[in-house]
């Protein structure tokens, strides 16, 4: 299909920076030009992953970094970003600056949340939440060379993506159930149709040019 369809079973498992926990990867874009030597090194201009956290404490460093956090499972966390309290709920997107002192309070256990990073100066993201109902179709595109990341929350959702013309010219389609937190990444035109009873997390990355 048009899009590359991402699986929660094939997320490589990464150690936090500060080594509190466990971060599986899913999407990232790798630096597209070296840093200036006054520039802070994080190796990506953009990275998408979902992590673990099962005790509280300080979260990771990342300076140059902006961030947005969005929980996914777990009752609720509060984060103290350079001494203010922020209370964080389940799927509400809550954005911050990885250069902030921040620390982590969780308020009912564990929890697991979707971790969007953006290189300040080489790419911004957006997240937003949105339903997909089976009364209707939920139709995303990408825009001005944004890469478009959709992630399924709750299972029970299809995508239907555009794929090359046939030998008649006329254009194919292709379809993938997603599971979990399993994810599609979309670059380039054509919209991905989104089918089901269930959320998704849409994130959109736009590169600075």
């Amino acid at each position: 299909m048009g899009v590359d369809v991402l699986r929660w079973s094939e997320y490589p498992s990464v150690p936090w920076k500060n080594s509190g926990g466990v971060t599986r990867e899913v999407a990232a874009d790798a630096m597209r030009a070296p840093l200036a030597p006054a520039e802070p090194v994080a190796g990506f201009d953009w990275r998408v992953s979902v992590a673990d956290v099962d005790t509280q404490g300080p979260f990771s460093s990342f300076p140059g970094i902006d961030r947005v956090i969005t929980l996914v499972e777990g009752e609720g966390m509060v984060l103290t970003v350079d001494g203010t309290r922020q209370p964080v709920a389940r799927l509400a997107p809550f954005s911050f600056s990885g250069d902030a002192a921040t620390d982590c309070e969780l308020k009912a256990g564990a929890v697991r949340d979707l971790n969007v990073m953006t290189r300040r100066g080489r790419a911004t993201a957006h997240v937003q939440i949105l339903p997909v109902t089976a009364a209707q179709t939920l139709t995303v595109a990408c825009t001005g060379g944004e890469v478009l990341l959709v992630m399924a929350v709750t299972g029970g959702i299809t995508v239907t993506a555009p794929g090359a013309p046939d030998t008649a010219g006329a254009p194919d389609t292709a379809e993938a159930a997603l599971g979990r937190l399993d994810c599609v990444r979309h670059e380039g035109p054509g919209p991905l149709a989104l089918r089901g009873d269930g959320t998704v997390a849409e994130i959109r990355i736009t590169p600075a040019h």
